[in-house]
């Protein structure tokens, strides 16, 4: 396949494979283009951010992020303006001066607290009881055109919950992103204070601890079931506490951000698998003992303001995790749900066999009333194929001139210090454009682990084929991975920084890791012993 990459706009365009995968569903790239920029825009000016938002573009199928600026963006500069031109259009321009106002509010009042607040008090009930209408519809009753409503509707509740998602971002990765750029003034290392905010995150564990309950209640029972009907049948204790376990969780998307993907409730061996393993950790002292010893270091005059934000940061943890699964996956899963019912009418009307090329619609074509007014199984068996060979290309790892941040001093007060926290996400998550060397990354946890190799350029060839223990290597992982991520021994993605879902993940499961390691895919063969050293941030093939 012979392509140009093109930058997609003016400014300096950074590839992000650590969230959408390559060859995306032209439907998510579409609601990803309008909800994530939408949702960013609002938090940036809420915050006081120098930013407009952070724009998303898909290139050949990939996704490149760029941190657009409130002055300038559509004419970036080839070179920095003169520091003293700066300084002064800073404190000129009337809304980088109405901004300056709300960062400085910002950091005073500290409004993540409220939302966080919001998110355990209602906030998150209402989006699952949303979630919950949509998936409760019989739609194998419904006729073709309340079909299509009802496709529309779950469209438009992933447009909602999306741009919701990315507001919510400023609000957890806001704490997280400070936490790391105040202590990190006071000489700690950033991973090992990421690594302070191991079982801050509830959520995350919440899988495994469900799982161990219901394993109690098995081997109470004396049964050894091999399937999830065996399972549920083991008692109605039992099969009530499965049916709670996926009723959250049987149409989240853990497998990647795209309708192509698999939720849990299509895989009943692996939603078997994930509950037979799960398990409960209690890693409260070794964190406490962590925490001090990094609290010893910090100069004596900031230790109770390390406490304060390092209390922030932890309370913000359950809210990031939380809030992709509720407000992404789960609206995604919901929107596959409803599109394969299309498919699946598609194959009884005679158009096509298989019901899953209707990941392959469009938004403008989602308007139709009937099935007959869609694209035949041709026209979406070419899209897929498409999207099959841009998987196969090499996208530049950014496009478009570099756009260099303002330097030191030119940003007051607050706002420099937004900025920086800011940048440190965006570098943390892994969206910044930077490259990692060979099987060298970012470690997470203190113990190596050697094990068989399970590589998979898709998700779902890496669930097939992991057997309890193996290591997983993948392109990169989502939160809703925490479903089945208990089976493997170690993880490896070949993208992601110390703050992406990889990491946090493998930190809340205590699995060692390395992410952002590139050459995973391609220098690790499939089957190979490999040692997982965390400490190292490295992967090695073991002869």
């Amino acid at each position: 396949m012979d392509v140009v990459f093109e930058a997609p706009g003016p400014g300096h365009w950074a590839l992000d494979r650590s969230h959408m995968p390559a060859g995306c569903t032209p439907l998510v790239q579409s609601i990803m283009e309008e909800a994530e920029p939408a949702g960013m825009r609002r938090v940036f000016r809420e915050l006081g951010a120098p930013l407009d938002t952070i724009e998303m573009r898909f290139v050949h199928g990939y996704m490149y992020s760029r941190v657009r600026p409130l002055i300038g963006a559509d004419k970036p500069a080839a070179r920095p303006p003169p520091r003293f031109l700066m300084k002064l259009g800073v404190r000129l321009h009337p809304e980088m001066r109405r901004r300056a106002k709300t960062a400085a509010a910002v950091l005073e009042k500290e409004p993540w607290r409220q939302v966080i607040h919001d998110w355990h008090h209602g906030m998150k009930d209402r989006i699952q009881e949303g979630n919950l209408a949509l998936q409760d519809v019989d739609l194998t009753v419904v006729d073709e055109p309340a079909l299509m409503a009802h496709v529309r509707a779950c469209v438009d509740n992933c447009l909602r919950n999306w741009e919701l998602h990315f507001w919510l971002h400023g609000y957890d990765l806001g704490p997280l992103g400070r936490y790391v750029y105040e202590a990190d003034e006071w000489g700690a290392e950033p991973a090992e204070l990421l690594s302070l905010l191991e079982g801050a995150s509830p959520s995350t564990t919440g899988p495994a601890r469900e799982g161990a309950a219901i394993r109690r209640m098995v081997a109470e029972a004396g049964a050894e079931p091999a399937t999830l009907d065996e399972l549920k049948a083991v008692s109605p204790e039992v099969h009530d506490a499965v049916d709670r376990y996926l009723r959250t969780r049987a149409w989240v998307l853990f497998s990647r951000y795209d309708v192509d993907g698999i939720t849990l409730g299509e895989r009943a061996d692996l939603a078997f698998a994930s509950i037979m393993a799960g398990e409960e950790r209690d890693v409260a002292d070794e964190v406490a003992a962590r925490t001090a010893a990094v609290r010893d270091r910090i100069p004596a005059p900031h230790r109770e303001r390390f406490d304060e934000v390092l209390r922030q940061a932890r309370e913000a943890m359950d809210l990031r995790d939380e809030n992709g699964p509720t407000t992404a996956e789960w609206p995604l899963g919901l929107l596959r749900r409803a599109l394969l019912e299309v498919g699946a009418r598609m194959v009884a009307a005679g158009r096509g066999a298989d019901r899953t090329l209707a990941t392959e619609l469009r938004r403008e074509e989602l308007s139709a009333d009937r099935v007959l007014d869609l694209p035949d199984a041709g026209e979406l068996e070419l899209r897929r194929a498409l999207r099959a060979a841009q998987r196969n290309l090499d996208p530049p790892r950014t496009l478009g001139p570099e756009e260099p941040p303002p330097p030191d001093g030119v940003l007051p007060g607050a706002m420099g210090e937004l900025t920086g926290m800011v940048q440190i996400v965006v570098r943390f998550l892994g969206m910044d454009g930077t490259v990692g060397e060979g099987l060298h990354g970012t470690g997470i946890g203190t113990t190596a682990v050697t094990a068989k190799a399970c590589v998979a350029i898709s998700p779902e060839d890496a669930l097939d084929r992991l057997e309890p223990g193996d290591v997983l290597v993948v392109a990169a992982t989502t939160p809703a991975f925490n479903l089945v991520l208990s089976l493997a021994g170690g993880v490896v993605t070949a993208e992601g920084g110390p703050m992406s879902h990889a990491a946090v993940l493998a930190r809340e499961l205590g699995i060692p890791a390395v992410v952002g390691a590139h050459a995973a895919l391609t220098d690790i063969p499939d089957g190979a012993m490999v040692e997982v050293d965390p400490v190292a941030g490295e992967v090695r093939l073991v002869q």
